[in-house]
């Protein structure tokens, strides 16, 4: 029978190794990898391109892939619609329609490339698309949709795990009781999405929350167990 050791997980497109040391701990041989740098330094992640990794072979049960949402989130819908009089909503300074076009063929085609990886049990994590992006991505599984807050955090952020191979869906482990629109505190479990603007926006918005990677290298590595005795 295999022990956590033996099971090599690759965690795609992350840096800040939340994901990653959440496998650790449970005693996997766990790996980050994304094209920057980890967050902090350490041997456990490689800087690469997750499409070129993923084929080395050694990934032999389990993968969390991060694949960047911007182009493919409700949010970034609103680039989308090309110039014209019904959306005159600027684009980003010094970006064109085009390169948002070209963006999100790119963010597509990524996340079709984790989705398709030859691994057998594979998440791919999103927040909830757009339409164009359901429309766009072949064979797209219908996701589980979860709050921070199902797992102790007092945060709100919808994330949707594209689950691949039989993976079971995250099973809450400590569902907090949300506070009512409009009060201070609210504003307080909103802070993801009222990131202000800046380089480091994308970074605050992709957190993962401790209590999430905690329930997915718990519920989902005692799943890989299970198919690898």
């Amino acid at each position: 029978m295999k022990s956590p050791k033996d099971i090599n997980v690759l965690i795609g497109c992350e840096t800040s190794g939340a994901m990653r040391d959440a496998f650790l701990a449970r005693g996997f041989n766990a790996f980050s990898c994304d094209v920057l740098p980890a967050d902090t330094p350490t041997n456990r992640h490689i800087q690469d391109d997750v499409r070129r990794v993923m084929h080395e072979g050694r990934w032999d049960l389990l993968c969390v892939m991060h694949p960047p949402c911007t182009r493919l989130c409700r949010a970034g819908q609103r680039w989308l619609y090309g110039p014209n009089k019904s959306h005159p909503k600027k684009l980003p300074k010094g970006r064109t329609w085009a390169d948002m076009i070209a963006e999100f063929d790119e963010a597509c085609a990524l996340f079709e490339d984790c989705l398709n990886a030859p691994i057998p049990l594979r998440v791919i994590e999103n927040p909830v698309m757009h339409k164009w992006a359901k429309e766009r991505i072949c064979d797209l599984p219908t996701p589980q949709i979860v709050q921070p807050w199902w797992f102790g955090e007092k945060a709100f952020k919808a994330t949707g795990f594209y689950r691949m191979g039989g993976l079971p869906g995250l099973t809450a482990t400590n569902k907090l009781t949300p506070p009512k629109h409009g009060t201070d505190e609210y504003k307080r479990w909103s802070a993801i999405f009222r990131a202000p603007p800046g380089p480091n926006r994308w970074k605050i918005r992709s957190k993962t929350f401790q209590g999430v990677a905690d329930a997915a290298a718990h519920q989902w590595g005692n799943h890989a167990l299970k198919v690898a005795a």
